[in-house]
This record gives structure tokens, C-alpha cells and sequence, in this order.
């Protein structure tokens, strides 16, 4: 019995051998590149236009910036771009899916990597030795149920009442600054630069096991995640917000949760305006009326964005981002702002 544990464990080795390098969007300049494209066509001007849109999000001191993640860029090696965008104050809030935030984010953190692996294995050879795979990239499951057992130990902690997901990865946020074994996480540098991380789908992801796993064990004194007064929060910033802008990496529920927060406003009697600027780097088709894929064009007709500043990306993320990111790291118009802090606005 012991020997064939022993077999699948040498094999597992063989397979988590060489891990994701995150890509470092300060250590070379992009803008050569961005200019040269501009002149261009196809997606190339769409991504040099985009580059200029953000820019300008960047240079307009009464712009909120917003990013928006979905997918798993952040597994791929897009980590610390979305760090630096933070560290440099070129994102005032974030909304993402659970899955960036904890399964990727938090999972480093704790000291775990992914993997470069090949879309080709053999998934039920992954299977038998406890591998997950994302497309190329894998990751160790009993590493991933660690990270679930760490959210329900940090849940336990707690004290049991409500939270929203952004109040929870504060929470976790002052854990990594004590705890972390992979220095400036973007959940540590969020904290620490006050820039708030919103998960409305917060419970699909390893938050969601280990919170789950946490309520279990505490069936009559537990923590819960109130996604409804996340939404007041979040609505929250665009009302204090003068203008705003949309960096959006993917769709899914964390595009569609920023755009509405224009109607949430005016339903609550506010009047705001719609977004400003707006990108969007997605591989999404839009002619099955989904979310993720949507044009920016059409979130107009929902009054959610406006159509002077926008640009839709259509390409796979981790091909452009890091020339836009290192692009607008080395115009450094981001040293003229001055940081918005609006997690301290909610105390």
C-alpha cells in the first residue's frame, strides 16, 4: 500500500516541477512597442487605444479606477501586474472572482505555487495524483485544500456577525501581514495601500469551502458574507466618486456588479454619472447576448457606460496586459495622483 502512495507521489513531483514566473511590467518599457502598434490595425491599434484610454484614466485627478478580474490570469503569471497597478496607485478599487483573489492570490501567498504544465496531459493520470489543471497551468489540490483550511481558521477567529467580502479579505490581508510567506501579495498590498477588493461571487472559490467547513464547525455562532450590503458599499464609491473608470480584465459577475452600480445609485436617488472610460480584454464572443463578451457600446443602452472612451480588447489577456501595464507603469502620470484610500471610508 505504501509503495504505490509512494509511486504517485514521485510522479506528482514529476509533474509540479517547474512553476509560473510572474511577469514584472517594471522591468522593461513597453511604450515603444504601444506607439508602434498605434499606427497598426486589428487588434494591435485596439490594444495601443486602450493603452491611451487608461492613460487618461490615470492623468484625470476626479477619476476612480476600477479593475475588474475574471478568468485565471492571475494563475497564468499576471500576478504582479495586477500588485503593481495597486503599489503605484493605478487602481482606487477591485472587483474580481473569489477564484483570483483566494484560490490564486491567497493560495501564493501561503507559500504555494502553480505550475507550468501541457493541455494535452492525460487528465486522469492528474486525477490520480491529486492534480487540478487550468488549460497549461496545473495546481497541487491538497495544497488548494489548505488554503480552504486556512479561510476556515481565519473565520474561526472571528468575530461571528456579517461581513462583506471586502471586510473579510481585510481580514486576511491582516493575517498575511503577520503570516504571509510570499511578501506583497496583491491582497497584503491592497491592504496596505487602502485599496478595497470586492468578491460578489465570493463563495465560489476556496472562501467558499473553508467558510462552508467554518459554519459547520460552528453551526450556532458562525460568520456569514452579506453580498447585498457589498453591493451598498460598492455603489458607495461611485457615488463619492467625481468619475470613474473601468479596467476590465475578462466579464463575468465582477464586470456586470461595477457597471450596475450606476443604476444602483440612481435607484437610490444619487445621481451619478455613467462610466467614463472604459476597457475591456476579453476572447468572449458577443453574439450569444452573454455577459462576459457584452460590448461597452451596449452597456450604454443600460446607461452604465459611456461610449466616448471606451475600448473592447479582443485577445487573450496575458498577451496584452503586460504591454498596456508596463506602458502606463513608464508614462508614470501615476505619480501626479493622489491615492482615493477608500477602504478606510468604511471604517
Amino acid at each position: 500500500m505504501s509503495h504505490k502512495k509512494n509511486i504517485g507521489h514521485n510522479s506528482k513531483k514529476s509533474f509540479l516541477k517547474k512553476p509560473v514566473e510572474h511577469i514584472d511590467i517594471t522591468s522593461f518599457d513597453s511604450r515603444k512597442i504601444i506607439s508602434s502598434m498605434e499606427k497598426m490595425s486589428f487588434v494591435s491599434r485596439e490594444t495601443a487605444n486602450a493603452t491611451k484610454i487608461y492613460n487618461e484614466m490615470i492623468k484625470d485627478k476626479n477619476c476612480t479606477i476600477f479593475l475588474t478580474l475574471a478568468g485565471s490570469t492571475s494563475a497564468a503569471g499576471c500576478m504582479n501586474i495586477y500588485k503593481d497597478l495597486v503599489k503605484y496607485n493605478m487602481v482606487d478599487a477591485i472587483i474580481a472572482t473569489g477564484a483570483s483573489i483566494i484560490d490564486m492570490d491567497f493560495f501564493e501567498a501561503l507559500g504555494f505555487k502553480h505550475y507550468q504544465g501541457s493541455q494535452f496531459q492525460d487528465d486522469s493520470e492528474l486525477r490520480k495524483n491529486y492534480i487540478d489543471r487550468i488549460y497549461d497551468t496545473y495546481i497541487d489540490e491538497e495544497e488548494l485544500q489548505m488554503c480552504d483550511k486556512k479561510i476556515c481558521e481565519i473565520a474561526n477567529n472571528l468575530e461571528p456577525r456579517s461581513y462583506t467580502s471586502r471586510e473579510f479579505i481585510k481580514e486576511i490581508g491582516k493575517f498575511l501581514k503577520k503570516n504571509s510567506k510570499k511578501k506583497e501579495s496583491l491582497i497584503e498590498v491592497a491592504y496596505d495601500k487602502n485599496v478595497p477588493i470586492f468578491c460578489p461571487a465570493f463563495t465560489d472559490s476556496s472562501a467558499g469551502f473553508g467558510l462552508v467547513m467554518h459554519q459547520e464547525e460552528n453551526p450556532k455562532k458562525h460568520i456569514t458574507i452579506d453580498s447585498i450590503r457589498e453591493f451598498r458599499e460598492l455603489t458607495e464609491i461611485k457615488i463619492k466618486s467625481k468619475g470613474s473608470g473601468l479596467f476590465m480584465i475578462g466579464g463575468g459577475v465582477p464586470k456586470n456588479f461595477i457597471q450596475d452600480t450606476v443604476i444602483c445609485a440612481e435607484l437610490l436617488g444619487k445621481e451619478v454619472d455613467m462610466h467614463k472610460y472604459a476597457v475591456q480584454i476579453t476572447v468572449a464572443d458577443s453574439r450569444d447576448g452573454a455577459c462576459s463578451s457584452s460590448t461597452l457600446k451596449e452597456a450604454s443602452s443600460w446607461g452604465k457606460v459611456d461610449v466616448t472612451k471606451e475600448q473592447m480588447v479582443f485577445a487573450e489577456a496575458t498577451t496584452v496586459l503586460p504591454l498596456i501595464a508596463s506602458d502606463v507603469y513608464h508614462r508614470g502620470y501615476w505619480k501626479n495622483r493622489t491615492r482615493k484610500n477608500f477602504s478606510k471610508i468604511f471604517g
